[in-house]
């Protein structure tokens, strides 16, 4: 009986935590270039002195969707959207050199550029500070240029370039803060000339709504499951226990 018991509540352990992960994808449906997260179950032994007799549940989130969300057009100039593959480097408040697709950009009042969650951008030379302008354009390959204020339209100054890199997915894990970070001991990737940027756009997330909420009542169906079964073996021990007194 106990081998049922431990089995069923394992498993309705783990449900919860995949619950959780679909839930966190299913409340950014409609967040800025996020990127879901895949869960999983598998069955895994026990292992301890003796014969490995048990086995229990595991989840594990054995990576992210790097599936590109829709491209929506906005019109405004500090939103860009990568076309294709690609991150844009930003810097996180720790220093660490993190990636992200999320292109809804602003500029603090100390000029600094800065990603929608508040990580600087990053630059050729580091994070990207604008000074005040008129007008402000990002091309395609991450070019900022600024009319400067008081200026002529036709005056462009260049003020830096947006750092546009395409590591390996396989080096790539996501962390608490929703950025990609590089795992231990990869160095940074160099930047990549053949990343484009779309002014004016921004891109969507890639969690579809309709399949999130369909795996969220599956995985409800399922606790409910594990749970009916722990009930069964429960009664059955009782019973089993009540024979014991008989005899």
């Amino acid at each position: 009986m106990d081998r049922s018991l431990y089995i069923a509540m394992s498993g309705a352990k783990q449900t919860m935590l995949a619950q959780t992960s679909n839930a966190n994808n299913l409340a950014n449906t409609q967040t800025t270039g996020f990127k879901s997260d895949f869960e999983q179950f598998r069955s895994m032994p026990v292992f301890g002195p003796g014969q490995p007799t048990r086995v229990y549940a595991m989840t594990e989130r054995p990576g992210t969707d790097f599936t590109p969300g829709p491209i929506q057009t906005t019109g405004r100039n500090l939103d860009v959207a990568i076309n294709g593959e690609g991150w844009i480097a930003a810097q996180s408040p720790d220093g660490q050199e993190t990636y992200t697709r999320a292109g809804n950009l602003h500029i603090t009042p100390e000029g600094f550029l800065q990603t929608g969650t508040g990580e600087a951008v990053l630059g050729e030379d580091g994070p990207i500070t604008i000074p005040s302008a008129d007008k402000i354009d990002i091309g395609s390959d991450g070019t900022i240029t600024i009319v400067p204020v008081g200026e002529n339209a036709t005056t462009l100054l260049v003020v830096d370039r947006i750092r546009l890199v395409k590591p390996d997915s396989k080096d790539l894990e996501k962390q608490n803060d929703g950025l990609l970070h590089l795992k231990e001991g990869v160095k940074p990737p160099v930047v990549d000339a053949n990343i484009s940027l779309l002014q004016g756009a921004l891109e969507g997330s890639n969690v579809g709504a309709v399949g999130a909420m369909v795996e969220m009542i599956e995985l409800s169906k399922n606790y409910e499951l594990q749970v009916k079964v722990m009930k069964a073996a429960d009664e059955k021990s009782g019973a089993a226990a009540k024979l014991m007194q008989m005899a």
